[in-house]
C-alpha cells in the first residue's frame, strides 16, 4: 500500500460481544472534523469542495490516502425488486427498467458512493448475443448521468466469462473483454474494474485487456481464504495480477466481510512478501456466511432466494468498514445483499477521515442517538452505541439452525 499501515489482528466474529473499535488517523491531506460539528445543510458544501479531489482520478484519491466507497448491491437488489431474472443474472433491466437502476444508483449515491459502476455484470457477447452492446452503452449512461449528480467516478465493469471453464481460449475470451471495453472507451469511462474471477489466470486476461485502454484498472477475485479454484493462493493470485499491471487489487462477492478480510490480508502479505505495492479494494457479499465452502455463497442451500436471515446489520457494516481502513484498504464497498443503507454505515463510521457525512445521514443520527425522542423509557435507553454494538441479534425462527451445510 502506498500508505503505511500495520495488517489487521485477529477478527472477531462479526455481530458478537465486542468492544468498541479503535479509530485511526488517516494517511491523507483531509482534516477529519468530528460529526457532531457538521449539519447537513454544510454537506453540500463538503460535496463540492471534494469534487475536485474526485476529478482527480481514482488513483490520485488513493495516492493520498482517501477513502474511496464503492457501491454495492444490483442483481440480487433488483431482482427482490423485481427487475432481474435469475439464472444468468444478465443487467437487460438497464434497456427495459432504466428508471430502476437509475434510482439504485441514486440511493448509493446518497449513502455516500463515489464510484457509479456500470451495471454490466455478465453484459458479454457470449452471455446476451446481440443485445450486449446496446446494454453495455445504456449502462454506462446511467452510470455517468448519476454520478454528475454528485461528482462521482464512473467504472466499466467486466466479469469473468462463462466460456473459461469449458474452453480456456484465451484469444476468444480476451475478444469477449475487448468488446466491452469498446462501448468503455467510447463512453469515456474513468477507471476500470474486471470483477468476480474465480480463476486468477482468466482475471489476469481481463487485466491485460483493459490496461489497452490506458486507464486506471482494479481487479477483484470472487475467492476466499483456500485461494482460486485451479488453488492458486490469495497472495499468489495477488501477486499475479500486480505483474500483470492491476494498478488496484481485492476481492469481491462470494464471502461476507469478514471472510473477505481474511482473504484480503492474505493478498496484502503475499504482496509484501513480492516487493509489491497496488492499492487494495474490498467489496463483500451482506450476508454472514461463515459455513460457506471455497465455492462461496453459492453453495449454500439458501442461496439465492433464502438468505435474508444472514443479511447484516448497519452496525456489522461499520465494524467491518473499521477493520477494513485498519487493514490499509482504501477502497471500501459492498457486493450482493448490500444495500444503501450499508453503504451509509461505512460512510457514517469513516466520516471522521473523510470529512463529511452523506446526504443520506440527514435521516440517521449516529448510533441510534434519535431514539432518545420515544416515549417509552427503554427504547430510550437504546440510543447509545454500547448496546448497538454488543446486541446479539436474534432470528426469530426457533427451528432453524444458525449454520448450514454447503451442496458442494
Amino acid at each position: 500500500m502506498k500508505a503505511a499501515v500495520q495488517d489487521a489482528g485477529s477478527h472477531e466474529s462479526w455481530g458478537s460481544n465486542s468492544g468498541p473499535c479503535t479509530f485511526q488517523a488517516p494517511a491523507a491531506k483531509i482534516h477529519p472534523q468530528p460529526i457532531h460539528l457538521i449539519s447537513f445543510k454544510e454537506i453540500s458544501s463538503h460535496l463540492l469542495n471534494f469534487s475536485n479531489l474526485l476529478l482527480e482520478g481514482i488513483l490520485q484519491r488513493l495516492d493520498q490516502g482517501e477513502v474511496v466507497i464503492g457501491d454495492s448491491s444490483f442483481l440480487i437488489t433488483l431482482e427482490k425488486r423485481g427487475y432481474v431474472k435469475a439464472g444468468l443474472w444478465t443487467p437487460e433491466a438497464v434497456v427495459e427498467h432504466p428508471d430502476a437502476v437509475r434510482q439504485l444508483h441514486m440511493e448509493f449515491l446518497r449513502a455516500g458512493s463515489n464510484v457509479m459502476q456500470t451495471f454490466t455484470f455478465s453484459a458479454s457477447e457470449d452471455n446476451m448475443d446481440s443485445k450486449w452492446e446496446e446494454v453495455n452503452a445504456a449502462a454506462c449512461d446511467l452510470a455517468r448521468e448519476v454520478a454528475g449528480k454528485g461528482d462521482a467516478l464512473v467504472a466499466g465493469g467486466v466479469c469473468q466469462s462463462s466460456m473459461y471453464k469449458y474452453h480456456r481460449d484465451e484469444a476468444r475470451i480476451k475478444k469477449l473483454f475487448r468488446l466491452q471495453l469498446e462501448v468503455f472507451a467510447r463512453k469515456n469511462v474513468d477507471f476500470l474494474i474486471a470483477e468476480y474471477f474465480e480463476h486468477v489466470e482468466e482475471a489476469v486476461w481481463a487485466v491485460e485487456v483493459l490496461k489497452e485502454l490506458s486507464k486506471p484498472v482494479a481487479v477483484t477475485m470472487c475467492i476466499g481464504p483456500e485461494g482460486d479454484m485451479h488453488g492458486v493462493t490469495p497472495g499468489g493470485c495477488a501477486v499475479q495480477l500486480a505483474k500483470a499491471g492491476a494498478d488496484i487489487i481485492g476481492v469481491n462477492c462470494r464471502f461476507g466481510p469478514r471472510t473477505s478480510l481474511q482473504t484480503l490480508l492474505l493478498m496484502k502479505q503475499g504482496l509484501r512478501a513480492a516487493g509489491l505495492s497496488p492499492h487494495l479494494m474490498v467489496q463483500p457479499l451482506g450476508f454472514h456466511t461463515p459455513d460457506c465452502g471455497k465455492g462461496g455463497f453459492v453453495d449454500l442451500p439458501e442461496y439465492p432466494f433464502g438468505l435474508e436471515p444472514r443479511v447484516a446489520t448497519r452496525w456489522d457494516i461499520q465494524k467491518y468498514a473499521r477493520e477494513a481502513y485498519n487493514l490499509g484498504v482504501r477502497y471500501i464497498g459492498g457486493c450482493c445483499g448490500f444495500e444503501p443503507y450499508h453503504i451509509r454505515a461505512i460512510s457514517e463510521e469513516l466520516a471522521p477521515e473523510r470529512g463529511f457525512l452523506p446526504p443520506a445521514s440527514e435521516k440517521h443520527e449516529s448510533w441510534g442517538s434519535a431514539l432518545n425522542m420515544h416515549t417509552k423509557p427503554w427504547i430510550r435507553a437504546r440510543a447509545r452505541r454500547e448496546y448497538w454494538e454488543n446486541l446479539l441479534p436474534a432470528s426469530g425462527r426457533p427451528f432453524c439452525p444458525s449454520l448450514s451445510r454447503p451442496d458442494v
